[in-house]
């Protein structure tokens, strides 16, 4: 009882703290202010009538919004007295394995400097300046000397700093040191390629975890419910999404959202759960980002453009989305305020020193800005948000969010539920224990589906699914405040291909059966994987 009062304390300090000084407290503190020249202030019951004003104004809202997006984000408090590091990551040997990881991508990122003989970052030319600031909107016209971070430099000679199959490559080899896989008898017998024994959710605990995608509930993206008729629910939906809305609440959306988005409600609602709001401020600072882009060339900008042209360009549904991908991501690389997330991130910002005073602490800065290196696949994070918000600040506040709450843990190493070696885990373990023919079969001819499957996760399914089933998706990952889905469907789509999969012979055929997933429908699949599975 002591432990977890001294857990609410913490919690609430962290609250105080990270409201302090921010812009809902002035903004708090001017209405309050104002207020006081009203004729309902009554001066004997001062405190009483402002609180019963910030209410009725809606201030009261704005403050419970932003208390619950901090919940949502900040991990639950560990022991008050436990070291700084654990809110991190508790288990030493991930926060060891995770730092290994950044040396490695910091020296990839440090010899393509040396053999393309390019600065991490320079000063543009004014000509080239000038350029930029009149082809912002339409950078994927072609391949332009403002990206190419240098007069020598040509995009071919770029290649990104990793992809997902060599991060696989890592995770396969973590092993916690403290004992051998035989002195943990819940996983002596887990053949699958992780091999670090982490608590995941079997399939009861799933489903009580995601009652709301039960057979009876209604659900948004089932078109054959025997419960009503599909129109019906969808009308009432909307019906409830309005008021929804209409209310602001952002911890009313996140439950709403778990039976899925109506389509033109979800920009909102999305919005409203990640607590953005498009004030003057926020595209101010976005203003402020794109000059420090037009200003200065980053070597990043290369890997960015490099990204974008591998990845969406060549994808049917997001190749229209060039100019807003590179306007995002360009200005999400100078965003410092996105360092805050690496307080509850079991990585850490690179570091670069100014030339010539290399390991001199003091002039050591953080590279990229935002201390985020981008991969092979990083730019579908943005591509399938561009569907939703048209508004270049309002797509970057809803990307920056769903990245520092979400996409951050697809690709840093840690024991988190929703981080990338969990899901792995859960994925092969959902697996084996429900489909074990298969996974074994799988495993017998070198195909380890987790080999397969590891791609789709890691972009959390952007540029395997259609749109409108990602969204749908991405919904539910949303109203979960949970990447769990992603392993699961990820195991529902093994499970919907079985009977083709079972007579393949080989790796290569095994991901031709899994090739296109463009044509699955995500509810359906976790539906009856879920819910329609023997436990």
């Amino acid at each position: 009882m002591l432990q977890e009062e001294a857990g609410v304390s913490l919690t609430i300090a962290q609250l105080v703290q990270k409201l302090t000084g921010s812009r809902l407290q002035a903004q708090l503190q001017r209405q309050a202010t104002e207020s006081l020249h009203l004729p309902e202030i009554k001066l004997e019951s001062l405190k009483e009538d402002i609180k019963a004003f910030l209410k009725a104004s809606g201030w009261e809202k704005k403050l419970q919004n932003a208390v619950y997006s901090h919940l949502s984000v900040f991990p639950s408090p560990c022991h008050p007295a436990a070291p700084p590091e654990h809110l991190k990551e508790p288990l030493a040997y991930m926060r060891k394995a995770q730092a290994s990881w950044e040396k490695r991508i910091l020296k990839s990122l440090n010899s393509m400097c040396t053999e393309l003989s390019i600065p991490l970052a320079q000063k543009r030319p004014v000509a080239e300046q000038k350029e930029l600031l009149s082809k912002w909107n339409e950078m994927g016209t072609d391949e332009p000397g403002y990206l190419t971070a240098g007069a020598n430099a040509d995009l071919s000679h770029f290649r990104p700093v990793y992809a997902p199959k060599d991060f696989l490559e890592v995770l396969m080899n973590l092993r916690n040191p403290n004992y051998e896989n035989g002195d943990q008898p819940s996983f002596r017998t887990h053949l699958g390629l992780i091999q670090v024994p982490l608590k995941v959710k079997d399939i009861p605990e799933l489903k009580e975890f995601f009652i709301e995608l039960g057979l009876n509930t209604g659900q948004l993206g089932i078109d054959d419910s025997t419960q009503v008729p599909p129109e019906l629910f969808e009308n009432e939906h909307v019906r409830v999404g309005q008021k929804v809305l209409t209310e602001q609440d952002s911890a009313a959306a996140q439950q709403y959202i778990r039976q899925g988005s109506p389509t033109a409600l979800r920009a909102e609602l999305w919005a409203l759960i990640l607590n953005v709001s498009s004030q003057p401020e926020d595209i101010l600072y976005y203003e402020q980002l794109k000059s420090n882009v037009i200003q200065h060339d980053l070597l990043v900008d290369s890997l960015i453009y490099k990204d974008v042209k591998l990845t969406a360009s060549n994808d049917d549904y997001y190749f229209v989305f060039e100019d807003y991908l590179y306007q995002v991501l360009l200005c999400f690389s100078r965003d410092t305020s996105v360092l805050d997330h690496f307080a509850y991130n079991s990585a850490s910002p690179p570091k670069s020193y100014i030339k010539g005073k290399l390991g001199m602490e003091e002039y050591a800065v953080f590279y990229p800005p935002n201390g985020v290196i981008p991969f092979h696949g990083f730019s579908m994070y943005v591509a399938p948000l561009c569907f939703l918000y048209h508004e270049p600040s309002k797509l970057y506040q809803i990307f920056r969010e769903m990245y520092v709450r979400f996409f951050f843990r697809l690709h840093s190493i840690s024991s988190h539920p929703s981080g990338v070696v969990s899901l792995c885990l859960l994925f092969e373990t959902l697996l084996q224990t429900h489909l074990p023919q298969l996974f074994y079969h799988l495993r017998e001819i070198g195909a380890q589906p987790l080999r397969i499957s590891f791609k789709w996760m890691v972009r959390a399914f952007s540029g395997y699914l259609a749109t409108d089933q990602l969204l749908l998706l991405w919904d539910r990952i949303l109203g979960y405040n949970s990447l769990e889905i992603l392993a699961v469907l990820a195991a529902a789509v093994f499970a919907f291909r079985a009977v083709n999969l079972m007579e393949v012979t080989s790796l290569a055929a095994a991901e031709a059966v899994l090739a296109d997933l463009s044509t699955l429908k995500v509810m359906p699949l976790l539906q009856i994987f879920l819910f329609a599975t023997v436990t």
